[in-house]
C-alpha cells in the first residue's frame, strides 16, 4: 500500500530518492486518475471514463476490466503502448492536502523502495545546509502544474454532472461462465448534451467541460484495446522472452525529459 508523507527536513533530510526504472509498482492499478490536459493523448490510447469517489465524479484512465491486473503494463515491468498517465509519470511523488487545510505540499511515497538511505546512490532531498535540493524543484513544478489542472477538471467533470449528462456505461466482458457485466464506470451521453437548454451548453462551454464530455466519448472505441491487451499479455507470460507489436513506452532517459514531456501533455483543452 502506497504510504505518502509530505517531504520535510525533519523527515528527509538524510533520505535520497530514486527515479522508477519499471512501472511495476502500476501492476496492479485497474484505473488512473487523468486531467483535462493530457485527456486528448489519452484518448487516443486507452478507454476514459468517470467514477464516483467520495461522492463526485471524476475522470479516469480504464486500464484494465479485470481487478488487480493491469493489462498495460507488461510482467516484466514495461508498459505497453504510447501514453502513460502523467500520475504514473510522476511516481512516487504527488501533491496531497495537509490536515484538515485545501493547501497542498509535496508528497512522497515511502512505501514505494525508491526512498532510500542517504549512504545509498541516489537523488537528495535536501542539501547539506538543510535546503530543499534543486533537483526537487522540477518535480514541485510538475506535480503543482498536475494539481491545477486536476481542480480545474474536476470542476468541468462536476458541471457535467449538474447538466445530468453522465450516465452509467454498461460493459459487458466475455468469460467462460458466460458475458459478465462491468459496474462502476460512467460516460458521456451524447444524446443528453444534445437535449441540453442552450443556457446550460454555454455554461459547459465556459467551463471547458465540452471537450472532455466529447474526448471521453471518442476514448470509448479504445475499449477494444484492452481485450488486445490481455491477448498480448498472455502471450508474454507464456514466452517472456517473445517480442510484441504492441509499441512499448520508453522510459525517459532523464528527469529533465520526464518532466518536459509531462509538461507538454499538460496543455489545457479549450
Amino acid at each position: 500500500m502506497p504510504q505518502y508523507a509530505a517531504i520535510s527536513r525533519e523527515r528527509h533530510a538524510d533520505k535520497k530518492w530514486l527515479r522508477y526504472t519499471s512501472f511495476a509498482f502500476a501492476a496492479g492499478e485497474v484505473i488512473a486518475p487523468i486531467v483535462g490536459g493530457e485527456l486528448a493523448r489519452a484518448a487516443l490510447a486507452m478507454p476514459c471514463a468517470f467514477v464516483q469517489q467520495s461522492g463526485r465524479y471524476v475522470l479516469v484512465a480504464v486500464l484494465s476490466l479485470i481487478a488487480g491486473r493491469n493489462m498495460f503494463v507488461r510482467p516484466d515491468g514495461r508498459w505497453l503502448g504510447g501514453y502513460v498517465p502523467a500520475a504514473f509519470r510522476l511516481y512516487p511523488f504527488r501533491m496531497l492536502p495537509t490536515a484538515g487545510t485545501d493547501t497542498v505540499v509535496l508528497c512522497v511515497d515511502e512505501e514505494s523502495k525508491l526512498v532510500v538511505d542517504g549512504s545509498s546512490a541516489g537523488e537528495e532531498f535536501f542539501d547539506a545546509q538543510g535546503n530543499q535540493a534543486p533537483v526537487l524543484k522540477p518535480v514541485f513544478e510538475a506535480a503543482m502544474a498536475l494539481e491545477r489542472d486536476r481542480k480545474s477538471t474536476d470542476l468541468a467533470v462536476a458541471a457535467l454532472a449538474q447538466a445530468g449528462v453522465i450516465r452509467p456505461w454498461a460493459i459487458k466482458v466475455a468469460t467462460n461462465e458466460g458475458e459478465r457485466p462491468i459496474s462502476g464506470l460512467h460516460r458521456a451521453d451524447e444524446a443528453a448534451l444534445r437535449a441540453l437548454p442552450d443556457e446550460t451548453f454555454l455554461n459547459l462551454r465556459k467551463t471547458s467541460a465540452l471537450p472532455i464530455a466529447y474526448a471521453q466519448m471518442l476514448s470509448m472505441g479504445q475499449l477494444g484495446v484492452l481485450e488486445h491487451l490481455a491477448r498480448a499479455q498472455s502471450q508474454a507470460a507464456a514466452s517472456p522472452a517473445r517480442s510484441t507489436s504492441i509499441p512499448l513506452a520508453a522510459l525517459p532517459e532523464t528527469l529533465d525529459d520526464l518532466l518536459e514531456n509531462l509538461k507538454d501533455d499538460l496543455r489545457p483543452l479549450r
